[in-house]
């Protein structure tokens, strides 16, 4: 993205301006109007100026999206785990409760912030200043594997391997209840809630909007109300390990966004302290994009979630 993005689209239903386009977007209605207020919104090539304008089904829009206005990240000297360590790459064990970059409510204390005390400006640029050397990340409340490049050239080669799905992860889960198959496969669209835009839902298979996800899963160990399960993932959506299994009515034990606890483990979350949902990035497999040798990284179980399997063993 140089000087804006362009979006492109047609409207589903025939309504006012801004809901029709929060309805066919990624965009908030509020989003939205402040486009159209700034003159960046096009019917069949006509600028809008007003939201309430009525739209007919089917109408072609365009949104231009203005590039965010980064605030440079500074350096600090924040104690992290860093699992292995080359000229092009970094494989960090984040914790969980750590946003990966600044953003509006963390401007810092981030895992960009310790990157950039313990690089010294020895990080990829293609995330911009306030995501520097960042390929990819993880949820602030779910720990594990990350990966992140150092130079511009290993980035490009990650983000190619991410794009192909060839990157290998897993991730280790308890989530409420007792699966009906012992493994299986989750595929479904994953874009924005229509109910809540902070969220991420499963959208209908024919979607114009969302991309597709994958979520292969193995079941690990049956719990008191819950089960200890390992997912690999095909595609890396926001949330798509959280939003699957919601959506098929096993939520993740702790995600208070997309499920409810079962009532027989609140008060074992509440007498360990548990407040965050129960996912670790365990596993993390590539080929290393200027070597071209396959790694393998593996982080075991933070002392949290293990407290809360051992809490729950039958």
């Amino acid at each position: 993205m140089t000087e804006s993005e362009v979006i492109i689209g047609s409207i589903g239903t025939s309504d006012r301006l801004d809901k029709a386009l929060a309805d066919a977007s990624d965009f908030s209605r509020a989003r939205i109007q402040a486009l159209i207020a700034e003159g960046r919104v096009a019917i069949s090539g006509q600028i809008m100026t007003s939201a309430k304008a009525k739209i007919p089904a089917g109408a072609r829009y365009e949104i231009r999206v203005p590039p965010p206005i980064e605030a440079e990240a500074r350096p600090q000297d924040i104690p992290i785990n860093f699992v292995f360590e080359d000229e092009h790459l970094i494989i960090v064990n984040k914790p969980a409760g750590m946003v990966v970059h600044p953003a509006a409510g963390n401007p810092d204390g981030t895992l960009v912030n310790a990157l950039l005390h313990h690089c010294k400006g020895q990080l990829s640029g293609i995330g911009g200043v306030a995501r520097p050397g960042i390929v990819h990340r993880i949820d602030k409340d779910t720990s594990g594997l990350l990966v992140v490049a150092k130079s511009d050239k290993a980035h490009e080669g990650l983000a190619r391997q991410f794009k192909d799905h060839s990157i290998e992860r897993r991730y280790l889960a308890v989530c409420g209840g007792h699966l009906r198959n012992s493994e299986g496969t989750i595929s479904t669209r994953i874009g924005r809630s229509d109910a809540n835009r902070k969220k991420m839902a499963v959208l209908a298979k024919n979607s114009s909007r969302g991309k597709d996800a994958v979520t292969h899963y193995k079941l690990l160990k049956k719990l008191k109300s819950a089960s200890l399960i390992e997912c690999r993932l095909e595609t890396g959506r926001t949330h798509q390990v959280r939003v699957h299994f919601a959506s098929i009515g096993h939520p993740l034990v702790g995600d208070t966004i997309y499920g409810r606890t079962p009532a027989e483990l609140r008060n074992i979350l509440k007498a360990l302290g548990f407040e965050r949902q129960a996912l670790h990035a365990a596993s993390l497999g590539f080929e290393h994009p200027i070597s071209g040798d396959w790694l393998e990284f593996r982080s075991e179980l933070p002392e949290d979630i293990q407290e809360l399997i051992d809490q729950t063993t039958r």
